[in-house]
């Protein structure tokens, strides 16, 4: 599977060198940035020392959706309240969650937000799985780079792993279903009900390849049976 790093709006030219050599040590190649130019400032490849390749290839997106177009499983990272969200995995969490994934998706990101405000609730809502990482602080702060170096430190060894040939029709499944749900709650007048939705949002990353598939047909049964 692959990985790809995304860094949303990034300000400071030295975080962007930092995360670029936190990947490079780790064996991450692909970086994207939505939103920013700070890369093209000297103090980023100052920083990045040895990691000019992956200066070289960022690619620049004016969106996180547009970041995300070719992505199959998407990971946020944020260190707002849980309260609205009921899933949200540690770094060592995520760990099983994408070698579950890697067997029916080819394409994982892992999204970093804005070094002083992280992801709006918009960006959130892109994201399968939200993450953070457990601090003992009372005031906790890490900055961009270290952000990066622990979640590419915890999720090495998936980069070490042979690719495993996915078939091509498990491609986007799960986008597809969180598609057709969305679209059958609106047909059931219950798009409004927040605390479904939420809910549903973040219950659908969870799933397993078959769990998937299973609710792909309990899915096609109803709409086949509301449109009677």
């Amino acid at each position: 599977m692959r990985i790809t790093i995304i860094l949303v709006a990034p300000a400071r030219a030295e975080n962007i060198g930092a995360a670029a050599r936190a990947m490079k040590t780790m064996g991450f190649t692909q970086l994207r940035i939505v939103d920013s130019e700070a890369h093209h400032e000297p103090a980023t490849r100052w920083v990045a020392h040895g990691s000019g390749d992956i200066i070289d290839n960022i690619v620049v997106f004016p969106t996180l959706a547009a970041a995300l177009s070719d992505v199959d499983f998407t990971i946020a990272t944020t260190a707002r309240s849980r309260a609205r969200f009921h899933y949200y995995a540690t770094p060592a969490e995520l760990v099983p969650i994408l070698e579950e994934k890697s067997a029916w998706m080819n394409h994982a990101a892992l999204v970093f937000g804005r070094e002083d405000s992280g992801l709006t609730n918009d960006e959130l809502e892109l994201a399968d799985v939200l993450t953070g990482v457990p601090m003992v602080a009372d005031y906790p702060s890490l900055n961009l780079g270290q952000a990066v170096m622990v979640y590419c430190y915890q999720l090495a060894s998936l980069m070490q792993q042979p690719a495993k040939e996915v078939d091509a029709s498990d491609e986007f499944q799960l986008q597809a279903l969180r598609s057709r749900v969305m679209t059958l709650l609106a047909s059931l007048d219950v798009a409004d009900d927040v605390k479904l939705v939420d809910w549903l949002q973040q219950r659908l990353g969870l799933l397993g390849q078959r769990d998937t598939a299973m609710l792909h047909r309990l899915v096609h049964d109803i709409e086949k049976n509301i449109t009677k």
